[in-house]
């Protein structure tokens, strides 16, 4: 009977004593997975890229489980708002616009806006080149709405894509004269495709590439925060970006970069309270 009686005893107190991670749902992220290198296919199925590698990172620093749904990047943010994700694992950049409607956490990658162009055009040398030309954009990205805003002053017009992959195809079959995306994604195709050449950068454009969550969530945002801090700190995520970017990331870009407060500095709804990571 004592022996009963204490192994009783000593399974409740083992249940008591689980880590309260063990009993939280997974953590649910999303990606648009034909955006290479940050997330795209498995030959053997499922996701691969840099954002998958961090955000797995992230939640085992979080002692938490997660799922990564992969869909095309339009319909993420509305997805995560309807309550079906905690946070947006696809990179997105910290816009003011997007500042408003949603939190971000603090960079953990700087991006530029980029054109590639397929090879043997003429390159682009300002933005004046791009009168009377096709452009192509991911549907929904920063670089779809700069198109759109700027579309008439420049000259140009706007072919939309529901993914990146289909963008760049269009540049290369003739379609359309550039694509504009991501300086990481635009030299990543290029590497991967000899008849698409990475071309144009916007210098001005340099923004951080954030984790999106909804507007209320800012326990959740500080957990994020928190383990990205402590990656950046460790060197986690600039061997992830010269893994797959294919160079080591400067001293005082993103990766290697703890912002002070919790969000993006100079947006709407950071905080500016100082706090240190808890490592």
């Amino acid at each position: 009977m004592r022996r009963t009686l204490a192994a009783c005893l000593l399974a409740f107190s083992t249940l008591a004593a689980a880590p309260a991670s063990a009993q939280q749902p997974p953590l649910r992220c999303a990606v648009d997975g034909t955006f290479a290198p940050h997330a795209f296919p498995r030959l053997e199925g499922g996701v691969q890229g840099f954002n998958i590698d961090l955000f797995r990172e992230v939640a085992k620093r979080m002692g938490r489980e997660i799922v990564i749904d992969s869909a095309s990047f339009s319909g993420l943010v509305p997805a995560m708002n309807a309550g079906r994700y905690d946070f947006l694992c696809a990179p997105t950049t910290a816009t003011a616009e997007r500042a408003q409607n949603m939190l971000l956490t603090e960079g953990y990658l700087y991006t530029a806006f980029q054109f590639g162009i397929r090879r043997g055009s003429a390159p682009i040398r300002s933005l004046d080149d791009l009168r009377g030309k096709a452009i192509t954009v991911n549907k929904g990205s920063a670089y779809d709405a700069w198109a759109a805003a700027n579309a008439e002053r420049l000259g140009f017009t706007v072919q939309t894509y529901d993914t990146q992959t289909d963008a760049v195809q269009a540049v290369i079959s003739g379609r359309a004269y550039a694509n504009l995306g991501g300086n990481t994604v635009v030299r990543y195709a290029a590497s991967r495709t000899p008849q698409f050449i990475a071309d144009f950068v916007m210098t001005d454009t340099r923004a951080h590439w954030s984790a999106p969550l909804p507007l209320g969530s800012t326990a959740m945002r500080v957990q994020l925060e928190n383990a990205l801090e402590c990656m950046k700190r460790d060197g986690t995520i600039a061997r992830l970006s010269q893994q797959w970017f294919g160079s080591a990331p400067a001293a005082d870009d993103a990766e290697n970069t703890v912002f002070p407060g919790t969000g993006v500095p100079g947006l709407a709804n950071y905080d500016p309270t100082p706090r240190e990571p808890r490592c």
